[in-house]
């Protein structure tokens, strides 16, 4: 579908802000450094694990209500609010670094992470469709996680030389600066859409926003068998990998890499998701089985790379995440192609959801795998529920 002139400026203006606002989401330079800084503070990997599921349940309890909340006032606003709050939980990090100050920053980020998850991609598929490009959501939603990628790959070079410098607190600093960058770009989003269908008659119209959107995303998945498989490819190829990533910091320190050289190798796994989320339009184009066997060569290549307990095993460990980020964005785009109804940002909440209620059963699995066998054969283990997905998408039944 070609995009008319007069519009380009639109589309190009919308991908310039989701560039900037996913670059800056991720320019934090306490990402490779904080599982670090809790464990310097004295911190066991259980301990480790049980904030992460504090941070997955705060994303659980508000990412329904934060997409309902979307669709019913704005997805701008929210897309504003969330980088608030993380910057708020990662100021308490480095100021008060102990376990309760760990664990209401992991609830400030979850929040803010429920705030963003939802808004984003229904805010951004809605504009597109609107300008008459649907067809180009992939590129721009792949385009979107590599400048994550960027931003994280950025947090990676600095994050060394800005710790050297001033230690965690400099660090936090920074990290605290780029949120409220964030903040400021999502100010600049476009948001043209229409209220809800079939409103409730009420006398409080905010709530009989609020209710529409929550009634209309429920019925949706209930009744359509296409955008409920949708929802539930999304958590399935996300979160195990998801979850891994937050421990490639403890498995690049496992390998014997020292405090200041384990960001080069995390660089390694970035690059590798920049190059997955760039492949999105190529990704459109593979069969069931073609995205069942990016699946299984993913969940291959992260367990060899883990158990080779060597610096090169993250060389395989960046093709891996390079597969899980292509296979992620293109769940992503065949939940939002599927999706007919206004209540969009409630439908992808209702899928960040299901991704977050598997991401706290992994991390409690994880923690107590890792306890007993080491992050290495840890890693190997987590991977193979993708074995059950592959067989799943093969079968043509997502």
């Amino acid at each position: 579908m070609l995009v008319a002139p007069a519009r380009v400026p639109a589309t190009r203006r919308l991908a310039a802000t989701l560039y900037g606002y996913a670059f800056l989401t991720d320019l934090v330079l306490l990402y490779p450094l904080y599982v670090l800084l809790f464990a310097d503070t004295g911190l066991s990997v259980g301990q480790i694990s049980s904030l992460f599921v504090l941070w997955a349940a705060a994303g659980i309890v508000l990412e329904v209500p934060s997409g309902v909340w979307a669709d019913a006032v704005s997805r701008r606003l929210l897309l504003c609010l969330a980088p608030l709050l993380a910057a708020a939980g990662f100021a308490l990090w480095v100021l008060l670094p102990s376990y309760p100050a760990f664990a209401v920053g992991f609830l400030l980020w979850g929040a803010g992470g429920a705030l963003r998850s939802g808004a984003l991609e229904a805010l951004v598929f809605t504009e597109l469709e609107r300008l008459g490009a649907a067809d180009r959501y992939a590129r721009l939603i792949g385009r979107t996680r590599t400048a994550e990628v960027l931003g994280a790959v950025g947090s990676g070079v600095l994050a060394g030389p800005v710790f050297a410098l001033g230690g965690y607190l400099a660090v936090g600093a920074a990290s605290v600066v780029t949120c409220l960058l964030a903040a400021a770009v999502a100010a600049r989003f476009p948001e043209h859409r229409q209220p809800p269908a079939a409103p409730v008659p009420s006398g409080d119209d905010d709530e009989a926003g609020w209710l529409d959107s929550l009634r209309l995303g429920l019925r949706e998945v209930r009744a359509d068998r296409r955008v409920r498989a949708a929802v539930l490819l999304v958590a399935a190829v996300t979160a195990i990998w998801g979850g891994l990533d937050e421990y490639t910091g403890l498995l690049a320190a496992d390998t014997g890499m020292a405090e200041v050289g384990v960001p080069l190798l995390l660089l390694l796994v970035w690059a590798g998701m920049t190059v997955g989320g760039l492949l999105a339009p190529l990704g459109e184009r593979l069969s069931h089985s073609g995205y069942a066997g990016l699946l299984v060569f993913a969940a291959a290549a992260t367990a060899a790379g883990a158990l080779l307990r060597h610096p090169a095993g993250f060389v395989l460990l960046a093709a891996a995440f390079a597969a899980f980020q292509l296979a992620t964005v293109l769940a992503d785009v065949r939940l939002q192609a599927r999706i007919t109804g206004s209540a969009r940002a409630t439908v992808t909440s209702l899928a960040g959801m299901a991704t977050d209620l598997t991401i706290v059963a992994f991390y409690a699995g994880y923690g107590l795998l890792a306890g007993a066998m080491g992050n290495p054969a840890a890693f190997a283990v987590a991977v193979l529920p993708y074995l059950l997905v592959a067989l799943w998408l093969f079968t043509g039944r997502a």
